[in-house]
């Protein structure tokens, strides 16, 4: 209702700290929520968020999900699966520099497109495997993905990089995810995968005004 164009629902929590779920317990979640997604917005984008290829397979076989959005860096499992099933995939790095995420994008995306797969978005994973540090190397280098020729997904939202950084909670850290949000945008992402849903659309027509005065 606020803008958005992809709803990503996940059953089995990656953040730090997380116990980790079966996958009995993650499918009978996934079910219960898209159930009412679909019923609630059904024509929607869709994306499911998990790194068990069992669990993209009723996923989308179940409930028509569009795209699978992985956090694990992928295996060749998954691979073959998102490739049988032809729906997009999200591969994310843990790598912690821009050299190493290059050499692992490249060898995993040659790998799914050895499988079949034909639609590729490269999310850098920002607060996976890095320090606060590299986390913002990463942002300044950004830019220089582009050489994948793939669409770039980025999400930042609230995460330890910000709240850390201004010596606050990520209940307070909306300013900071915005600021950031909208770097990225410049720096050449394609969607932002977030919290607050109004205040990143916002961001999106402003760099989207700002390219548009650039072209002409």
């Amino acid at each position: 209702e606020q803008g958005g164009t992809i709803i990503d629902v996940g059953g089995c929590s990656t953040r730090p700290g997380a116990t980790q779920v079966s996958e009995t317990e993650e499918m009978e979640r996934l079910r219960f929520a898209l159930d009412i997604v679909r019923r609630e917005l059904p024509y929607t984008v869709l994306s499911v968020d998990t790194f068990r290829p069992d669990v993209a397979r009723m996923a989308v076989e179940e409930f028509g999900a569009d795209i699978i959005n992985d956090v694990s860096e992928g295996n060749a499992e998954m691979y073959r699966m998102v490739a049988r099933l032809r729906v997009p995939y999200i591969l994310m790095s843990v790598q912690p520099n821009l050299h190493d995420m290059l050499m692992h994008f490249s060898k995993e995306v040659q790998q799914l497109r050895d499988f079949g797969a034909k639609d590729i978005i490269l999310d850098p994973g920002f607060g996976f495997g890095k320090t606060l540090e590299q986390n913002y190397q990463l942002m300044n280098e950004l830019d220089r993905l582009s050489v994948m020729e793939l669409p770039l997904l980025v999400g930042i939202s609230r995460k330890s990089m910000i709240y850390k950084q201004l010596g606050c909670t990520p209940k307070e850290a909306l300013n900071g995810t915005t600021a950031l949000n909208t770097i990225a945008l410049m720096k050449g992402a394609s969607i932002l995968r977030v919290h607050d849903v109004k205040e990143a659309v916002e961001c999106v027509k402003i760099v989207k005004s700002i390219n548009c005065q650039m072209v002409k």
